[in-house]
Formats: structure tokens, C-alpha cells, sequence
């Protein structure tokens, strides 16, 4: 049976890549994503080649259902130069992964229509902040059967989707994704993205992750990381978690560099933020940089901690990367 495969790969632009995508069509469903083949794209067209030696190359690495057609995959997929090595643009296929590290992605996000969040009146705005998050009702939350959808085609992709909520900007909704294993866990939300940005096209609207869609005094938009590995999960121990934090500390520079562009005008210390340019950890405190939970605390430090500082444009293969690297460090 003739069966459509729906190749996904980032892009080479700057400061974070984009999602492209085309169909394949196969005589044979696939149950691997060895069992797709390799194909190519015009790199000259996605800032990933010259147009005189344009040839890329895509490897899948990753295939799920694609419940919005029927006899479809989504083949998550990195790409390759002509000769066969990892492109430049292709951050995925440069470190080791860890399948003992478990992460949990944040995904805020702004439902837009006309150039302003959903619910945003033209030439004005709504009410303050203070109604909107998790909020129920016309008045309050807007887009709830975009969000739905969403939801509802992740679960049926076999995403690891565990919730979804509105959030505190009128307009701006997130949802949660746990994968077990790095690249896992950063591919499912790559491919959530993906889902969100074609849901959206069929209501007419578009998605923003920028980490702050409106200047002034309204939320910006982040990709809180949380992350365990076995020792933080089971071992746990409040030298062992401090210890973490501080490893973080030192590294906190480099993190904010690959913790998505524009995060300054979100990380202001304001709107349960800590400033950009400072380092704190704290029991339940969001207005930290790490934020160790009260049930990690209360499970005698064991559990999980919450990177806040990741911006809702992520790229999250740079994300997991760095906190593989830290805490092995």
C-alpha cells in the first residue's frame, strides 16, 4: 500500500534553524526509521549549501504516525552533507546522547492572528494580566480548540505529551513534553512544533516562540528544562543537588548562549524571571535561574530539577547537550 513519508529537518538560519518538510511516498509502511530511505533537498534554498554543489542529504533517525493523513509517518531526520557527513547546521548529529538523562520540555507558545496575540484587541489591548492563566471562558481564554487539536495530534503521533495549560499573556498557552533519553526527548519537541505550525495553518492563525511577542508589562514566553539522570532520581541528596546548581553556576555564560536568541528582553528579573546576566538556584523559587522543586526537597532530595532559563525558541538539541555536559562534566 502506498504509503507517504514526511520528512522533517531543520534548516541552516540563524540564530535558530526552521522547520522544512516534504512528502515522500513508499510502497511499504515502515516500522524503523532504518527501514526509510535516505533522500535529498536543494541546501541552496535552506542557507545549507551553494547553489553550485547544493546536494544534502537527509538520514531519518526518528519515524511516528502522522494522524492528520492517512498512511503517513513523520521522519524526523538530520541532515548530511554529500559526502555523508554531519552538516554544519546539523547540531543533533555532533554529541553522544544519554539515555539516562530524562527531560521534560515547557513549551510556551502566542497563538497570533493580524500581527498580535490572539484576544489582543486592534490598536489596544486586553486587561492586565491575572485572568488568563489556566483560565477558563470567552472572556479569558482564546484558541482553546487550536490547543485541543494540537493535544489531541500529538497523543495520536505517540508524542510524550503530558498536559497542556493557557497561560499568563492572553493568547499564550503551553504544553509539556517528558521524553526519556536526550535526543528523544529534543526530537519529540521538534516534532510537536512541527504539528502546532500545521494545526495552526488550518485555523488561520500563526504561532510565535519568540521570548517576548509584546514589549511592556506581559509575560514573555520560555521552554523551562527540566531534566534527572538515575543518581538525581534516585540517589538524590541535597549535597548531590547543590552540587549540580553550582556546576551550573560556572557555566552559566555558556548556557545563555545556546538558551535561544532575544532571551534578554524575557530574562529581566521580572515576570518570575531571574535577570539574564545574574545565577541563583532556590527551593520553589521561579524567580530563579534552577529551580529545585518542594517534592524533590520533600522526597529527600531526589526528583528532578528546572532549568528556567531556556527560551521558548530553543533550539533543544543545543539544550540538552549543554546540561548532558555540565552535569557529567
Amino acid at each position: 500500500m502506498p504509503t507517504k513519508l514526511e520528512y522533517i529537518w531543520l534548516d541552516g538560519y540563524q540564530p535558530e534553524p526552521s522547520l522544512r518538510s516534504k512528502t515522500k511516498i513508499v510502497s511499504s509502511e515502515p516500522s524503523d526509521p532504518s527501514d526509510c530511505p535516505e533522500w535529498s533537498f536543494d541546501g541552496s534554498s535552506t542557507e545549507q549549501a551553494e547553489g553550485g554543489s547544493s546536494d544534502c542529504l537527509l538520514k531519518p533517525v526518528r519515524i511516528v504516525p502522522d494522524p492528520g493523513r492517512k498512511d503517513a509517518f513523520l521522519v524526523m531526520t538530520e541532515v548530511l552533507t554529500a559526502d555523508g557527513s554531519v552538516h554544519p547546521s546539523n547540531f543533533r548529529g555532533t554529541f553522544q546522547d544519554d539515555s539516562d538523562f530524562w527531560f521534560g520540555f515547557e513549551q510556551e507558545y502566542t497563538l497570533m492572528h493580524n500581527s498580535l496575540p490572539l484576544g489582543f484587541p486592534q490598536g489596544g489591548y486586553p486587561g492586565p494580566q491575572g485572568p488568563y492563566y489556566c483560565s477558563v471562558g470567552t472572556e479569558n481564554a482564546v484558541g482553546r480548540d487550536i490547543v485541543e487539536t494540537h493535544l489531541d495530534i500529538c497523543l495520536d503521533a505517540g508524542l510524550s505529551i503530558t498536559g497542556i495549560n493557557a497561560e499568563v499573556m492572553k493568547g499564550q498557552w503551553e504544553y509539556q513534553l517528558l521524553g526519556k533519553g536526550a535526543k528523544v526527548a529534543a526530537d519529540d519537541l521538534w516534532i510537536s512544533r512541527y504539528l502546532l505550525y500545521r494545526v495552526a495553518e488550518d485555523f488561520g492563525v500563526s504561532v510565535s516562540i519568540h521570548p517576548k511577542p509584546i514589549k511592556g508589562d506581559w509575560n514573555g514566553s520560555g521552554c523551562h528544562t527540566n531534566f534527572s539522570n538515575t543518581a538525581i532520581r534516585e540517589e538524590g541528596g541535597e549535597d548531590l543537588i547543590r552540587g549540580i546548581c553550582e556546576k551550573f553556576r560556572a557555566e552559566h555564560e555558556s548556557h545563555i548562549e545556546a538558551y535561544g536568541s532575544d532571551n534578554d528582553q524575557r530574562l529581566t528579573g521580572l515576570h518570575e524571571t531571574q535577570s539574564i546576566d545574574q545565577f541563583s538556584y532556590g527551593v520553589s523559587d521561579r524567580g530563579s535561574s534552577i529551580r529545585i522543586p518542594v517534592a524533590t526537597v520533600q522526597n529527600g532530595w531526589k526528583g528532578y530539577l528546572e532549568d528556567r532559563r531556556p527560551a521558548s525558541n530553543i533550539d533543544p538539541y543545543k539544550v540538552v547537550a549543554k546540561i548532558l555536559a555540565t552535569v557529567n562534566g
